[in-house]
């Protein structure tokens, strides 16, 4: 198998995962999320716990993605694929931020049950402070970030046609959609977690399942032509490049004050 085939069925399952992950971990912080009175009740500690795991495989596959990639994108445009790296750690960085936050409010339920003399309002205020910590971060994160994010991607994957033109046009409609969705529940035209929200984040989603299906099932279109595979590759759209040998010089030799530069 060649490293352009294992490149695309790892990045492939990579971003499958950061969308089960995502679906997860918001689903079963529910109840921190969602009450108001969580930090004063019984609590489900192992839940959140869950959420928090999830969080953190949704960080790692988020890094994974721009890792994955970048042997491959950066032979079409090394300033963009760095870009992107550095634009998925910063979403997982965010995403923890958000974690940490959540798994806070854990510990200071813990606290209040140990000492249950503790006046219950500052601990509602503490609690509200922390859950709006993981609010904000929610919408950075995997809203403005993600979405400029993705901007970055489908640019790349439309310009050097490693995915289906249609495909990457589809990324570069939901990161433009998504990031324009967040500045409107930034102004408090919508919540984040509402049917204007969750349709505006629908094309990111249907991008990034789309994009890993397409992997999975096929290696990158042209991956031949990035050199990822050895020398003497032809790049889509360009001349054949022929292997360096003393034939290639032969037939084009280069000098330079008057020496041939032809292997020797």
């Amino acid at each position: 198998m060649g490293s352009t085939r294992k490149t695309a069925l790892v990045t492939g399952v990579l971003f499958l995962v950061t969308e089960v992950a995502a679906v997860a971990g918001l689903a079963l912080y529910g109840p921190v999320l969602h009450d108001a009175g969580y930090v004063l009740g019984p609590g489900a500690d192992a839940r959140v716990f869950l959420g928090a795991l999830s969080e953190f495989v949704l960080a790692l596959a988020v890094i994974g993605t721009g890792v994955a990639l970048y042997p491959v994108v950066k032979r079409r445009n090394e300033g963009a694929a760095l870009g992107y790296v550095c634009g998925r750690l910063l979403e997982a960085a965010v995403i923890l931020v958000g974690t940490v936050g959540v798994l806070s409010v854990v510990t200071l339920r813990r606290e209040s049950a140990a000492a249950p003399d503790d006046g219950g309002a500052s601990l509602l205020t503490a609690a509200h402070a922390l859950v709006a910590v993981h609010d904000w971060t929610f919408l950075l994160g995997p809203n403005f970030v993600l979405g400029a994010n993705t901007l970055v991607l489908a640019g790349l994957m439309y310009r050097s046609r490693l995915v289906p033109r249609p495909l990457a046009v589809l990324g570069l409609v939901g990161g433009a959609l998504i990031c324009a969705s967040a500045t409107a529940v930034l102004f408090g035209l919508y919540e984040q977690v509402s049917v204007a929200g969750s349709l505006a984040a629908l094309p990111v989603f249907a991008w990034e399942v789309g994009l890993a299906v397409r992997l999975l099932a096929k290696r990158f279109d042209g991956a031949e032509g990035t050199g990822a595979e050895g020398t003497g590759a032809e790049v889509p759209g360009g001349p054949a490049q022929l292997p360096n040998t003393p034939e290639k010089w032969a037939a084009s030799p280069e000098t330079v004050g008057g020496h041939s530069l032809a292997p020797r």
